[in-house]
């Protein structure tokens, strides 16, 4: 029946918290790996994932041409460090994977204090915080430290090792569909390439993971699709691989830096006005929380590559604190410390709010659109003067009747007549029953 494509994808809110904790503990399990844009690191945190969903492994060899870019030579790292010519370690990979920078090149040489400056990098504003930096496109080495620990360099022999590997290999992405009643897709992206950095982007990673496991139980109207890949270079060899499945993405959003406390903030989609925009401002601004909404710019994450003009996907990118709004940024302070479970369960509901409304956000005719239809006789109007409460339902069918002309969907209803969705839902669904609405198709 049509009443069955109602669906729903609330959670209770006494879950909350132990879903913030699972996804939490998820976070920290993911949080030691030296991850990259190729290499061991992504494969182990897929295989980490797959204990959690069923993902698809992919892995694309190096060299291969994707649009205007070539899937890099893949790097791999096992230990790196600097000695003084006292033969101590000063600093060292296995004490934090940020110690050096991604992409290094293998080195073993021994130099003098100011030929090793030369490749040090540090954060004078934030002296006990080591930086995070990448070198993905131009061979080269590097080490990244604490401030403080490069004020206590002298004078004197070092030597310098990086046992790394740079050489042909695969880009390794990991993907999981969720098949729904259509074939119009909801494309959830978020990326995978960032070692010990906790908000960006393994709070992304353990959001999209528990909506993929939250999703897999429901029969939902549209088909979820799920990208687990390296930053920029993963969603340029997605859609050069997959243009023909590119036509059935409706929908979609890039999940990044959701673990903080920071307020929510929603980019909307090159389109400006798609579906998903407008559902997500919506939701922020019904669920009692600081929020923003900010205008597509060509900049930030892999959104950027989805609306390309080429494709020009409804896909948007939520997040709390945008990418370098924060002094924690691509930084050891971005720790496990710096991600809390409450902060990414209150991710996790908000977009399942939107996945929620995006789900029954459909579009009506009223099959008795001459006057109103007689209430009483089908039980939809109460005979002796209620509550409140059932008044307001009531106007809610009211609504629902006056606006079901094909064209406004229930996000459209709910806002004009200043009522909440679920309340509009609630009275398309007692209409169909009624057969007194007939769903439009998109």
């Amino acid at each position: 029946m049509i009443i069955d494509s109602i669906k729903t994808l609330d959670i209770e809110r006494n879950q909350t918290e132990n879903v913030g904790q699972n996804m939490y503990q998820l976070i920290t399990k993911l949080y030691p790996i030296c991850r990259s844009i190729t290499g061991d690191g992504v494969r182990e945190t897929l295989n980490i994932i797959k204990s959690f969903i069923p993902l698809e492994v992919h892995e694309v060899p190096s060299g291969i041409e994707v649009y205007d870019w070539t899937v890099p030579k893949e790097w791999n790292i096992r230990d790196a460090y600097i000695k003084n010519d006292r033969g101590e370690k000063i600093v060292d990979f296995r004490n934090s994977n940020l110690h050096v920078i991604n992409y290094s090149i293998p080195v073993n040489q021994k130099m003098s204090l100011a030929q090793l400056k030369e490749h040090l990098f540090t954060l004078p504003d934030y002296p006990d915080w080591i930086p995070y930096r990448t070198t993905y496109y131009k061979e080269s080495w590097g080490f990244c430290l604490t401030h403080n620990q490069y004020l206590e360099l002298a004078d004197g022999e070092y030597e310098v090792v990086i046992d790394s590997s740079l050489e042909a290999g695969y880009l390794t992405y990991g993907e999981y569909f969720i098949a729904g009643e259509t074939t119009e897709e909801v494309l959830i992206s978020c990326h995978t390439c960032h070692p010990s950095l906790g908000n960006d982007n393994l709070s992304g990673i353990s959001v999209a993971v528990f909506l993929a496991q939250h999703l897999s139980k429901l029969q939902n109207r549209y088909s979820y699709r799920f990208l687990f890949i390296p930053g920029t270079i993963g969603s340029v060899t997605w859609l050069c691989q997959n243009e023909a499945k590119v036509t059935n993405i409706k929908h979609g959003l890039v999940l990044t830096c959701v673990g903080d406390g920071g307020k929510f903030t929603y980019k909307k989609s090159r389109q400006g006005k798609a579906e998903i925009d407008k559902i997500a401002q919506y939701v922020l601004a019904n669920s009692g929380k600081e929020y923003e909404v900010i205008d597509f710019f060509p900049y930030g994450y892999d959104e950027r590559q989805y609306c390309s003009p080429g494709f020009n996907l409804a896909v948007g990118c939520f997040m709390r604190s945008p990418h370098g709004s924060f002094p924690e940024y691509h930084t050891s302070a971005d720790n496990l410390d710096f991600v809390q479970p409450e902060y990414v369960a209150d991710s996790y509901h908000q977009c399942l709010s939107i996945l929620q409304i995006l789900e029954n956000n459909k579009t009506y005719l009223n099959q008795n659109p001459k006057c109103e239809p007689r209430l009483g006789k089908r039980g939809l109007y109460r005979a002796i003067g209620g509550q409140a409460e059932e008044a307001l339902n009531e106007l809610a069918i009211l609504w629902v009747l006056n606006l079901a002309d094909g064209e406004h969907t229930l996000l459209d209803m709910a806002q004009r007549s200043g009522m909440a969705i679920n309340v509009i839902n609630k009275a398309a669904i007692a209409l169909l029953k009624h057969d007194l609405l007939k769903e439009i198709s998109a």
